[in-house]
């Protein structure tokens, strides 16, 4: 089954936050469709970073060297793009832009076999526990209450709010949110928080200890950057477990967070972490430390294969904007049902794309996108 064409194009779309009219999460992304000779064709995705510049990696460098080779060789293609492309080990643009591909190449293969790609990757189960994030830095203390609120009656059992991503908010006004949050929704929801890596090694650890008593089921991505000796140096001094990995790039960061044990859950994010071919080897790497896997990062409908095809994997994150995004885009994705996503088993990613859609949100160039000012996040600003 040989590579005939690769296409990438850049779309976007504008999600309303529910319940919060001024609020808008504008999501971009890079779309990706692999054909081949056989005239089968397989798609992925990568998120919001630089798409133009992943655009352009596709376009003219991964494109060219790609095409003619044979699409059920996932290994071979890493290793060219490796010992060829990136032997510096770069993650970034090339990480994001081989994720999209490597995720077609999987997709290829399920149809091609006849299984659903979490099969393919182990088959552990056909089902995950979710969680849904609601937080957004955007909302004042109240309206972050009755979102809370408004999740927890739609059946979700695990919620997730962000922390440390207004800057005119201190680790201490983080704290009354999160502690106001915990009494709203009562101690049978699980709660999470997500920094997206904001906090500097004194504020994530006063804020961890200010919240203690919230109960929360970890604290992800608390330190700038990841950096691994001071989140080392985090997680022996708190009780909240420590979740980070959603942007790695590659194998070698995750093997420096695990072998530190700098980390309790570890996140490989397939869009963005090589595809589905690096993230499993991040997945076997976790199992040998005795670690567990969750989803962070978002776009649940391609990581729920990874996390329900490994023993290891755990809950699937639906971020209220990408949630939605997927549903406007692609036709047949699953929705948590009382805490739990379950798999179609359809062959490949087991949904399929909605071409018009598509087409009506395609963007040319970055000009056509502003219209309306977005923080790195997509949150209005």
């Amino acid at each position: 089954m040989i590579i005939t064409m690769i296409t990438a194009t850049v779309h976007f779309h504008d999600v309303q936050v529910a319940g919060v009219s001024e609020s808008v999460e504008r999501r971009i992304f890079v779309y990706v469709e692999v054909t081949t000779d056989e005239g089968l064709s397989g798609f992925g995705l990568t998120g919001a970073m630089l798409p133009w510049a992943v655009k352009s990696c596709i376009d003219h460098h991964l494109a060219p060297a790609l095409i003619g080779r044979n699409a059920l060789h996932r290994e071979a293609i890493h290793g060219y793009v490796w010992h060829h492309l990136n032997t510096r080990g770069y993650t970034g643009g090339i990480s994001n832009a081989l994720s999209a591909i490597d995720i077609a190449l999987w997709d290829l293969l399920g149809k091609r076999t006849g299984q659903s790609v979490h099969e393919l990757l182990g088959g552990y189960r056909d089902w995950a526990p979710t969680y849904a994030t609601f937080g957004y830095p955007s909302l004042d203390d109240d309206q972050l209450v009755v979102q809370a609120n408004r999740f927890k009656e739609n059946g979700h059992r695990i919620l997730k709010m962000v922390v440390g991503g207004n800057p005119n908010r201190t680790w201490q006004d983080d704290a009354r949110r999160v502690q106001r949050v915990r009494e709203a929704i009562g101690n049978d929801i699980g709660l999470i928080i997500d920094a997206n890596c904001r906090f500097n090694p004194v504020e994530a650890r006063y804020l961890a200890m200010a919240v203690e008593s919230c109960n929360l089921l970890w604290f992800e991505e608390p330190l700038y950057v990841n950096d691994v000796e001071s989140l080392k140096e985090l997680r022996a001094s708190v009780r909240v477990p420590i979740a980070v990995g959603q942007m790695e790039g590659h194998r070698f960061r995750y093997r420096d967070l695990i072998a530190s044990r700098a980390v309790d859950i570890i996140q490989p994010n397939v869009i963005y972490n090589g595809g589905f071919t690096e993230s499993l080897k991040v997945a076997h790497m976790a199992q040998a430390f005795n670690l567990p896997m969750s989803n962070g990062g978002g776009w649940p409908i391609f990581n729920m294969h990874l996390l329900c095809g490994v023993m290891n994997g755990g809950a699937v994150e639906f971020h209220y904007g990408i949630w939605q995004v997927s549903k406007h885009f692609f036709t047949g994705t699953p929705d948590p049902v009382e805490g739990v996503m379950r798999l179609s088993g359809l062959p490949g990613l087991g949904f399929t794309p909605k071409h018009d859609v598509l087409a009506a949100a395609h963007v040319e160039e970055p000009r056509q996108l502003l219209s309306v000012s977005h923080d790195a996040h997509g949150y209005r600003i």
